[in-house]
């Protein structure tokens, strides 16, 4: 179902989609989606600066926004464009993974509470569960009630928050909407330039479907007659796109079996950048303007380490880097600050982190917090947790016991981390070895992807690798691209033999 016109094509045949970046990878993603031949718009005043470089004004066929928790960017709009510009996303890197949103803004379902809690409603979209807010919804939202929802603010795959939903059908963009059930124009705006946007919706060329009714939000008060045709072109294509899907639909959301998605006019795609990938794109970034190393490494880690950063890059440039590096950096080169990080920002010793577990799937738990015990200046952290609950260690087999004690060390960029199990007495229970992506030690948290593979040695010192055959599953779904499967493997065989 197309969102938009297709995107134009370069001489070399690739695909041109105009793309509006936002967020801490503007800089870095604005220089690789010029380099990848695509059309960057709406540029910011700091990025125009930087570039040096025209910018178009056309509304943009693809979004790309750094998530609110910063790891990583979400891309939603025209499916075609969507595609292309994941690839050219994601390509910054081997550890830079990128999973196709099943809930991207704009799909509409027929679905059912399953919960409320406070303040909304939480309801099954089959691989995703959305979140209505009781104030998007009319009248009293119980369990087991059943609507037609759209969603609004899609979350990605390893975020704890859930897809905001509205009731509502409603498509466009930055700005123009268009409203289902809705008639006549409105604006964002007062006075006479409200009339004026008003009188603009006769004027332009597509004609909205009956039903429907015209928004102009408040950018378009300074926009030009081409960018609103072009913004109302688009939403007019959507709104003509989920009429034909909705009039195959049953009228009432309560009929037949749910949940049931009935329409999905926009693509939405997330990519987790992982250390790596954040050092390549300082590289990129340096390419424009003076960058410090670890520039993306450290804005990740906290919101407030944008403002120092920027400072610190305004008086000493590219601080950290030689001035005949162009490489992508790696904590081995000692290049990355972390004994200064660690100590504005945290962690330091006696805080408690969580020990952020991603998937290659996308999905992402913690595995607890745990206690900073030692905090080396070199990048390596020692961390303890008290364990509760019975059972068996994964891997290991040996039995878990409350009061058992997991000491974890990890390092800063490596790809593996050891966890020591010990029961209240000090008796080993064996070592479970972890390989991941390069690991980073937020303020909060630990985090990283759990790559499958791991090593594990017994209490009695005998060594074995396990689930090797979930990774090659893993790739096989292309969940872990070729080359980071194989820098996996080679870092198991490599624990396998040294321990």
């Amino acid at each position: 179902m197309r969102a938009s016109p297709p995107s134009d094509r370069n001489r070399e045949g690739s695909t041109v989609t105009s793309v509006r970046v936002r967020g801490i990878y503007a800089t870095a993603l604005t220089g690789l989606a010029r380099s990848a031949g695509h059309s960057v718009v709406w540029a910011s005043d700091p990025i125009r600066r930087r570039f040096d470089a025209d910018f178009g004004e056309e509304p943009p066929a693809v979004d790309v926004s750094t998530t609110e928790d910063r790891l990583g960017v979400g891309i939603d709009g025209d499916p075609e464009g969507v595609v292309e510009v994941t690839e050219t996303v994601a390509g910054v890197g081997r550890d830079a993974l990128a999973w196709t949103d099943p809930a991207p803004r704009g799909a509409v379902f027929d679905a059912e509470v399953t919960d409320t809690v406070g303040g909304g409603a939480l309801l099954d979209l089959g691989e995703r569960e959305g979140y209505l807010p009781f104030d998007a919804a009319e009248g009293y939202v119980d369990t087991g009630d059943r609507f037609r929802v759209q969603v609004d603010d899609p979350e990605p795959p390893w975020s704890d928050a859930r897809p905001e939903l509205r009731t509502g059908v409603r498509t466009g963009g930055h700005l123009v909407s268009l409203d289902r059930g809705q008639s006549g124009p409105s604006a964002d705006a007062g006075g006479e330039r409200a009339t004026e946007l008003a009188r603009t919706a006769d004027l332009l060329d597509p004609d909205v479907p009956d039903g429907w009714g015209t928004h102009f939000r408040r950018p378009a008060t300074d926009a030009g007659m081409d960018a609103l045709g072009t913004a109302l072109e688009r939403a007019v294509a959507v709104a003509d796109a989920l009429d034909a899907a909705l009039a195959e639909a049953p009228e009432d959301p309560a009929a037949g079996d749910l949940p049931r998605e009935l329409a999905t006019p926009l693509a939405g795609r997330w990519v987790r950048f992982g250390r790596e990938s954040r050092f390549a794109l300082d590289g990129r970034r340096r390419a424009v303007v003076p960058t410090m190393a670890g520039h993306h490494r450290i804005k990740a880690g906290h919101r407030a380490a944008s403002t120092a950063v920027d400072f610190v890059e305004g008086v000493c440039g590219s601080a950290g880097v030689e001035e005949d590096d162009d490489s992508a950096g790696d904590a081995a080169d000692g290049s990355f600050p972390f004994e200064a990080t660690v100590r504005q920002f945290g962690p330091a010793e006696g805080d408690r982190v969580r020990i952020a577990h991603g998937k290659p799937d996308g999905r992402a738990f913690d595995l607890g917090r745990a206690e900073v015990t030692d905090l080396d200046p070199g990048g390596e952290v020692t961390l303890r947790r008290t364990m509760s609950g019975s059972g068996t260690y994964d891997g290991l087999g040996t039995r878990r016991e409350p009061g058992d004690v997991a000491v974890t060390r990890v390092t800063e960029g490596r790809w593996w981390y050891p966890t020591v199990y010990r029961g209240e007495d000090g008796e080993s229970k064996g070592t479970y070895v972890n390989v991941c992506t390069p690991v980073e030690v937020f303020p909060d948290a630990v985090s990283y992807v759990d790559l499958h593979v791991d090593v594990v040695r017994q209490p009695d010192g005998s060594v074995e690798r396990v689930d090797d055959d979930e990774l090659d599953a893993a790739e096989e779904a292309g969940d872990v691209p070729p080359d980071l499967a194989e820098k996996a493997r080679e870092v198991a065989s490599r624990l396998e033999e040294g321990l």
